[in-house]
């Protein structure tokens, strides 16, 4: 388990995300090895426990029973996920880039696991439900979630 900053959606047809860690990380030779990667998404919950696996290696150390979560096998890719954290994406490795001292590694969404109290309306995620931890780099913080604040593609409509 490793804690990234870089991490976003980066196309909806095959529905894929990217995830960047720098070169000499642990993490990405797994990646490399497994051809496969896991997105775990944290709550607010569990910011001890997302912290704590940015600071300890993987190469020196049992991240997961330095914090006692619970890793799980996953059902479509060769990665495991953390059974307590509310969403997790499985994903295949398609391509990865190298971009100055990181590597971009994209992978396509295989599967979605998330606990159904996380799910609103129509059972879309509520991000208010869920509350995920995010991680601003530029200030090596972390931060929770605003208020909401419209429906994308209609907000400008006005203008």
């Amino acid at each position: 388990m490793a804690t990234a900053a870089w991490v976003g959606i980066c196309a909806s047809n095959p529905p894929a995300v990217f995830v960047s860690f720098r070169r000499d990380r642990y993490t990405c030779a797994n990646i490399m090895e497994k051809k496969a990667f896991t997105v775990n998404i944290p709550s607010e919950n569990y910011i001890e426990e997302t912290d704590y696996f940015g600071i300890k290696t993987g190469r020196k150390h049992d991240k997961l029973a330095g914090v006692g979560l619970i890793p799980v096998k996953s059902d479509m890719v060769d990665a495991p996920y953390i059974k307590e954290f509310p969403c997790v994406i499985e994903c295949r490795l398609l391509n990865y880039v190298e971009i100055g001292s990181h590597t971009a590694f994209i992978g396509e969404i295989l599967d979605v696991k998330i606990e159904e109290a996380m799910l609103g309306n129509g059972d879309i995620p509520d991000i208010e439900r869920l509350k995920p931890l995010l991680l601003m780099p530029c200030s090596t913080s972390y931060y929770g979630i605003g208020k909401y604040l419209g429906k994308v593609y209609s907000i400008g409509e006005s203008i």
